[in-house]
C-alpha cells in the first residue's frame, strides 16, 4: 500500500477530535455544542495556518546587543551619585543680613561716641557761661548773636504786658499738668519788647481771675536765661494763635503776635519747698532752676550698640563655624568621589 494511504487527512483527524470531546462529555456530565457545530468549529480551525495558533505567554523587551557599561555616554550612580542634601548652600540671605548688622551696630556705637564728645563739650560751655555775673540786655538785641549767648545769665527792667500773656502747654511738673507762662515785657525808653517765660503754673490757674497775686502792674526786673528759640519735633502739634492755643513756643510767632523782639528769656529762681509750694497755690508762675538740662544719653547708647555688636559677631561665628550634620557630611564625601 502506498505511504501516503496512512496519513491522517484533516477530515479524519476532525472526526477524531469530535469523538473525543463526546468521550469526555459523556463522562463530566457536561452538555457540548451540537456534533456538526462542533465539527465546523473544529474544522475552521484546523485550516488555519499554523503560525496564526502560536500565542506568545510573555512579552519581553528587546535586549542590547552590548552591555551598558560598554556604551561611552554611560554614566554610573558612582560617578554622579544623587543630590540628597545641597551641601554647596547650607546658608542663604539670612547669614549676609546677619554679617551686615554687627557691622552696622559698630558703626552706631562709633558715632556715639563723637556725638559724646560734642555733647560733653556743648554742656561745659553753657555751665561756664551760667556761673559769669548777668549781663543787663542791651536796648536792641540781634536774633543773630544769641546762638553765641545761649545759656548766659541776662538782667532786664520793664513792665509786663498781661494783656497778651500767653500760655504754652501742657507742661507737667512735679505729675501736676499746667501750663508755662509767657508775657512780652515792655521796656522803658529805647528799649525793645522781649518774650520772657515766667514760668510753670498748675491747670486750675489758667484764668488771669483765679491768680490775681500773679499780674505784677508795676516795673519789675527779671534775671534768667537768654536761649535760642525753640524747634519743633515732628509729634508737636501747630500752633493756633486764633483760640489761644500754643503747644510749644515757637518765637518767632509768638514775637510778631505781640509786637516784640524774637528774644526769649527764661526767668530763673531758686525757691525752697515752702516758698514753691506757696507759689504753686497762689498761682504764681515758678521759674526755672540756672541750670543745664540738656540731655546726655550717649553713654548708654554707647554701650548699647557696641554691646550689639559683640552679641551678633559672636552669633556669626557660631553659624559659620557650625559643623555639617552626618547626613551632610556623607552627601560631600559622595561628591568629592574620583
Amino acid at each position: 500500500m502506498p505511504p501516503h494511504r496512512w496519513l491522517p487527512t484533516p477530515q479524519s483527524l476532525a472526526r477524531r477530535v469530535e469523538q473525543a470531546l463526546e468521550a469526555q462529555a459523556r463522562t463530566s456530565g457536561s452538555s457540548y455544542t451540537t456534533p456538526a457545530k462542533s465539527s465546523r468549529s473544529i474544522r475552521n480551525t484546523t485550516l488555519r495556518s499554523p503560525s496564526s495558533l502560536r500565542r506568545p505567554f510573555t512579552h519581553s523587551t528587546k535586549r542590547p546587543s552590548r552591555p551598558p557599561a560598554e556604551d561611552p555616554a554611560f554614566t554610573s550612580i558612582l560617578d554622579n551619585p544623587p543630590e540628597l542634601v545641597r551641601t554647596g548652600q547650607r546658608h542663604g540671605p539670612g547669614l549676609i543680613i546677619l554679617a551686615i548688622i554687627p557691622v552696622t551696630a559698630f558703626l552706631l556705637g562709633t558715632w556715639q561716641v563723637q556725638r559724646l564728645g560734642w555733647k560733653t563739650e556743648l554742656i561745659a560751655k553753657f555751665e561756664d557761661r551760667i556761673v559769669r555775673p548777668p549781663l543787663p540786655l542791651p536796648p536792641r538785641v540781634d536774633p543773630a548773636a544769641i546762638h553765641e549767648f545761649d545759656f548766659r545769665r541776662v538782667r532786664a527792667r520793664g513792665r509786663y504786658a498781661h494783656d497778651r500773656e500767653m500760655l504754652v502747654g501742657p507742661r507737667m511738673r512735679d505729675g501736676e499738668q499746667g501750663y508755662m507762662v509767657v508775657t512780652p515785657l515792655e521796656r522803658g525808653g529805647e528799649g525793645s519788647t522781649v518774650l520772657v517765660n515766667r514760668g510753670w503754673i498748675s491747670k486750675k490757674h489758667r484764668l488771669q481771675r483765679d491768680r490775681p497775686e500773679s499780674l505784677p502792674t508795676g516795673e519789675v526786673e527779671v534775671e534768667g536765661l537768654l536761649r535760642e528759640p525753640w524747634k519743633k519735633n515732628m509729634f508737636t502739634p501747630e500752633n493756633r494763635p486764633d483760640k489761644n492755643e500754643f503747644y510749644f513756643p515757637d518765637v518767632k510767632q509768638m514775637a510778631a503776635l505781640t509786637g516784640s523782639q524774637a528774644v526769649w528769656i527764661e526767668q530763673t529762681m531758686e525757691p525752697n519747698l515752702l516758698e514753691a509750694i506757696d507759689m504753686q497755690n497762689k498761682g504764681i508762675p515758678i521759674g526755672r532752676p540756672a541750670e543745664v538740662n540738656l540731655r546726655n544719653n550717649h553713654a548708654q547708647y554707647i554701650f548699647t550698640w557696641y554691646g550689639l555688636a559683640v552679641a551678633t559677631s559672636i552669633m556669626f561665628y557660631m553659624v559659620v563655624k557650625k559643623p555639617p550634620s552626618d547626613i551632610s557630611r556623607r552627601v560631600r564625601m559622595n561628591k568629592e568621589w574620583s
